[in-house]
Order: C-alpha cells, then structure tokens, then sequence
C-alpha cells in the first residue's frame, strides 16, 4: 500500500508547492522578476541535467528524481510566460468585434514564442531521454504540456470560472480573449481522455508483473494527471480552489488589481465567476 501512497502524496506536494512557487513569485513587483528568471535559469538547467542523469536509473531515488526534474523543466517555462520573459509578438487586448477563427489567431500571436519553446523543450527532452529506461520525466512533462494546452483551449472556446484575478498585472489583457460560457463542447472530451489516461496508468501500477520501479513512476504520472483532471473540473465547479494557495496571494490580496473587461462577444450565459488560475 505504501507503494502506492508515498508516491501519491509526494505528486500532490510537489505540484502544490511549485504551484504556489510560481504565483507567489508572479505576484511580487516586476522589479523582482530579473531575480526570479535568473533562479528560474539555473533551475532549468538543473532539472535538464538531472533528468539526464536519472533516465539512465532503475532506482527509486532515480524516479522521484526525474519526476521532480520534470516539474522543475515545466515550472521555469512558466515563469518565462508569466513574467514576460518569452511570450509572443502580441501584447494588447482582443479588438471588438472579432470573429471566434480571428479571436484565435490573435490569442496564438500573444504566447506564440512560449508555444514554441514549449515544444522545442519537449523534443529535446525526449531526444535526451531515447531509449532509455526511466522515462517518468518525460511522462511528467509530456502530462503538464498536453494538459496545460487542454486547458488554455477549453478557456478559450469558454468556461464559467476564468480564474482571471490570478494573473498578473501585466498580463490582464489576456482575459479579452477568455470565453465564458456554462460549457464547451470540449471539455467532456477532456476530462474523459484524462480520466482514462489515469484509469490506464494505474491498472499498469497494480500490475503484479512490473517491478516496484515502475509501480512508482505509473503512479507518479497517474496522480500529476488526475490533479490535471481535477484543474479542468475547477474551470466550471464553483469550488474555493484558491484556498489552497492563499499563502502565495497574500500580496495580491493586499495590493489589489484593476480587472479587464472579458471579450464581449464571448460573454455568453454569465455565471459567477470563481477567482483562479490554474498553477502548472
């Protein structure tokens, strides 16, 4: 059993502390930012190398090792979009009166840069990762990447709880390309390929056949993407997911900030909208 918990409990540590990381940081004064990018880089380079040095190990230290890497890899690349660092050639809020193909378009051209780092990122990855045996750093990245694209889409094509209040200052602008909407037609299609992704791993994980390695990584990967499963649900839940971060908005809450308008024409079948943003 402890198989299985330990490495449960250890995903949820770590994606809510990295989480917190990230916003706590994202909401102290831009001045900071250089500080916290220079961390950020030496973090990068760190989880890239040890992610290295862990693919090639069959050991438990090895695997909670790649998967920490994986987290770390992902977080920098967060930080660099939400400080402003790498972002995209767009930096204003949506037009009036665009339609839902050039909404998009616009939308790509304000993280286009993140995008593509993004992907870059992952193909070296796995590139450096080839063939060998421990691959849960690559499965923790892969997991965060396909997941945070889900969820910027289902934002986008609209959801009840924007989680807007969450970003930062300079980054407002973005809520005029948000939709809000009871649901899309996306996101049953996500939540269910992500639960069945989890119902997956974890049938691996109960395979009396596989060693307690891979028990440990399927599990690992398996709890990262059912909180990514869980994120999704707080998009249109009306649950206090904000509560579980309220040390690292503690600033915020005591500077304030001005809001930005969503995007009139996405503003359809206005429910209340619940203050977050999803972390990873």
């Amino acid at each position: 059993m402890l198989s299985f918990v330990v490495p449960a409990l250890y995903a949820l540590f770590v994606w809510w502390l990295g989480t917190g990381i990230i916003l706590y940081l994202d909401g102290l004064p831009q001045r900071t930012y250089r500080w916290s990018l220079t961390g950020a880089a030496a973090a990068l380079v760190a989880g890239v190398y040890g992610l290295v040095l862990t693919c090639t190990g069959l050991s438990l230290a090895h695997v909670y090792c790649g998967f920490t890497c994986g987290v770390l890899i992902w977080g920098t690349l967060e930080m660099s979009y939400f400080m402003g660092l790498v972002s995209g050639p767009r930096k204003a809020p949506c037009p009036p009166g665009c339609g839902p193909w050039k909404r998009f378009a616009l939308a790509v051209g304000t993280s286009l840069y993140h995008e593509v780092s993004v992907v870059v990122t992952g193909v070296i990855l796995i590139a450096l990762c080839w063939d060998q045996p421990n691959q849960v750093g690559v499965w923790t990245y892969s997991v965060l990447w396909i997941m945070r694209w889900s969820a910027k889409l289902n934002v986008f094509f609209g959801v009840p709880n924007l989680h807007t209040d969450w970003l930062p200052e300079h980054l407002r602008f973005l809520q005029t390309y948000m939709g809000q909407r009871h649901m899309n037609y996306l996101f049953p299609v996500s939540v269910t390929l992500g639960t069945v992704g989890v119902i997956l791993l974890v049938g691996r994980a109960l395979d009396t056949d596989i060693a307690p390695f891979s028990d440990t990584s399927y599990v690992l990967t398996a709890t990262l993407l059912a909180l990514a499963v869980l994120e999704h649900w707080f998009l249109v839940l009306p649950l206090p997911d904000e509560a579980l971060w309220s040390w690292a908005f503690q600033r915020r809450a005591d500077t304030g900030a001005a809001r930005t308008p969503v995007c009139p024409a996405c503003a359809q079948d206005r429910p209340r909208v619940l203050i977050s943003l999803r972390g990873i």
